[in-house]
């Protein structure tokens, strides 16, 4: 396997990426991001990522996320980006606007090889959630150390409502909520994933998590331990640098733990 690779993760407000050190996670060289183009048109967006691989004058396979679901390099969702995004051979739009070959995958899917392969899931057993909390809320579900793709729980219903339009860190903002008040959501929401699921592991990323000691200590009635992700809002990243160099040696790109 590589020893270093590029990854890009597209959010709903940002892309950002860097190079990968692939045997810890760091980063090799400053994050380097650019605003979402609004409206966030394929066209537009892949544009954006051409940029971010011409400013880092990479010159090998790319990495890069997507915030919803990933089959076979096509985008079957679109939660927080354009609608043209759904049925849309993405991978091969990536790879014509930037000439890389292109690994794409779930964006909380990326973000959870990594805490699985290099964070706070390593060697972790049983079931283990991953909630990147944003302008959604992404998931990623593993069971000893395999992962089950695309779950997009952040769109289960709570109360009848669509939980990231609830829960979210972009709900927070725009509702000017207190920590406490978020709280209060984000437990009603974690209790109804563990009713579920049952996970013995939740792992929270996502922007917000830079902030956990704001909230994490205030949810309750959840019995699963809840842990801030090690590598914050740069798991994205790494994970997609993961599953590139994984697809480069011929491997899936799901963190099996090892290697």
């Amino acid at each position: 396997m590589a020893k270093e690779m590029l990854g890009i993760d597209i959010g709903g407000t940002g892309i950002k990426g860097a190079p990968v050190d692939l045997s810890d996670g760091s980063l090799l060289r400053k994050r380097f991001r650019v605003d979402t183009p609004q409206p966030s048109e394929p066209e537009a967006v892949a544009e954006v990522v051409a940029k971010v691989v011409e400013h880092f004058g990479w010159d090998g396979p790319v990495g890069c996320t997507y915030p919803g679901v990933v089959i076979d390099g096509v985008t079957m969702t679109a939660a927080n980006v354009s609608k043209r995004w759904i049925g849309l051979d993405a991978a091969s739009l990536l790879a014509e606007a930037t000439g890389r070959e292109i690994t794409l995958l779930n964006d909380a899917d990326a973000a959870g090889i990594a805490e699985m392969r290099l964070g706070r899931g390593r060697g972790h057993r049983g079931t283990v959630l991953m909630l990147t909390l944003g302008t959604g809320i992404g998931s990623a579900l593993f069971t000893d150390g395999v992962l089950v793709p695309n779950t997009e729980f952040g769109h289960i219903e709570v109360d009848g409502t669509d939980a990231e339009l609830r829960a979210s860190a972009k709900a927070r903002e725009v509702e000017e909520l207190g920590w406490d008040e978020w709280a209060e959501r984000l437990s009603v929401y974690m209790s109804r994933l563990e009713g579920l699921l049952s996970p013995s592991l939740i792992i929270v990323g996502g922007g917000v998590s830079k902030r956990s000691e704001d909230f994490l200590p205030l949810i309750k009635g959840v019995r699963a331990e809840i842990v801030t992700a090690r590598l914050v809002n740069n798991a994205g990243i790494v994970g997609a640098a993961l599953a590139a160099a994984a697809a480069r040696s011929g491997k899936r790109g799901g963190p099996p733990g090892s290697s």
